[in-house]
């Protein structure tokens, strides 16, 4: 049986995709703890700032979500502060825990009083279980 031209060059198509495919899940299995929770921190936090707090309360550690719904962290949250951005700034790791700085820009809400956008800092705690990177919210 002989392998016409254009059917080569098809054949050595697919398998640079697969040769990519593969390499590209070992290095998506291979990132670093810090990268890993800064990928899901960017996403609660975006989550957050879309007003999506399915996304967000996805990413509470399983502990969490155990014993508060939903709708109970929908409402632990509320809208004291309306948050304008957040970014991460720096994510620490030790074996099992991931400490992340955010710095957070909101307005706060003061009756009566303007004061525009602030700027401050907050660290989380995200905590490795069953293989997968999970926020600590306080209950």
């Amino acid at each position: 049986m002989q392998i016409k031209l254009h059917q080569r060059g098809s054949l050595a198509w697919i398998v640079s995709v697969v040769a990519l495919a593969v390499a590209g899940c070992a290095s998506i299995g291979s990132a670093t703890p810090e990268a890993k929770v800064q990928q899901r921190a960017e996403a609660f936090w975006k989550a957050r700032l879309q007003g999506q707090p399915e996304q967000a309360y996805a990413l509470l550690s399983p502990a969490y979500r155990k014993v508060r719904t939903l709708e109970q962290y929908k409402a632990q949250y509320g809208a004291a502060t309306a948050v304008k951005a957040a970014s991460v700034v720096s994510v620490t790791c030790e074996v099992e825990k991931c400490t992340t700085r955010i710095k957070i820009e909101a307005t706060p809400a003061l009756m009566g009083v303007s004061v525009g956008t602030i700027a401050t800092g907050l660290d989380e705690t995200w905590l490795l279980e069953d293989g997968q990177w999970w926020r600590f919210q306080s209950l």
